[in-house]
């Protein structure tokens, strides 16, 4: 089994995948979305969590060897950069989403020198926005940000390009095209729905969707 079916099946079986196609989910890019993907419930799950750790931990050092901090999203990416922190032994410092409206009114959280430089972790990827806000979060601090890693990508081309566009580059531990091949493999999709979903990512894909 490959490793991104292995990392799709932990999502599946701690029901992190929940399919909605009569009354779709809405994304922060404002995306009607028949599926949801819910990353958060592998914190519930010891034995996942920890494969999805090492995996993150494996990408950083083959792919971002330079990195000397571990920078987790606000929230979903907080956990699973603390654990990969841990595994590399590293520094970790989390972004929100925007700077507090209080005390000390930081966007970034954690101890971090220009001299750094940082990876980002995510739970998903869908069109890149949160990941880019948190890179330039990073940027205006003076800090290099060597990429971008997550759990999983919906594998849009939109999000290809707004990286690129940024000068950054991502690898995700699991994608689309794993977690419905893996969904049919296992009978925890019916062959009904992933069609349904096959068909609406390839119109999403092609901009048909908006």
């Amino acid at each position: 089994m490959s490793k991104k079916k292995e990392i799709a099946k932990i999502l599946l079986n701690v029901g992190a995948v929940e399919l909605s196609p009569h009354d779709p989910f809405t994304w922060a890019s404002g995306i009607e979305s028949p599926i949801y993907c819910d990353n958060r419930l592998t914190m519930s799950d010891p034995v996942g969590r920890k494969k999805i750790a090492q995996g993150l931990a494996d990408i950083i050092r083959e792919t971002y060897p330079e990195t000397t901090v571990i920078a987790g999203t606000a929230t979903a990416g907080i956990p699973h950069a603390a654990w990969v922190a841990d595994i590399l032994s590293l520094p970790m410092v989390y972004i929100r989403s925007k700077a507090k409206g209080h005390g000390r009114s930081r966007q970034i959280e954690g101890k971090i020198a220009e001299t750094d430089k940082a990876v980002i972790i995510e739970d998903l990827i869908s069109t890149g926005g949160s990941s880019l806000n948190a890179a330039d979060a990073l940027r205006s601090e003076g800090i290099e940000v060597t990429g971008i890693v997550s759990i999983f990508t919906y594998e849009l081309q939109s999000a290809d390009e707004a990286f690129a566009s940024a000068g950054l580059t991502y690898n995700s531990l699991t994608n689309f095209g794993a977690l419905t091949e893996a969904a049919q493999e296992s009978g925890t999709i019916s062959e009904e729905s992933i069609s349904d979903l096959l068909d609406w990512h390839g119109k999403l894909k092609a901009g048909l969707l908006k």
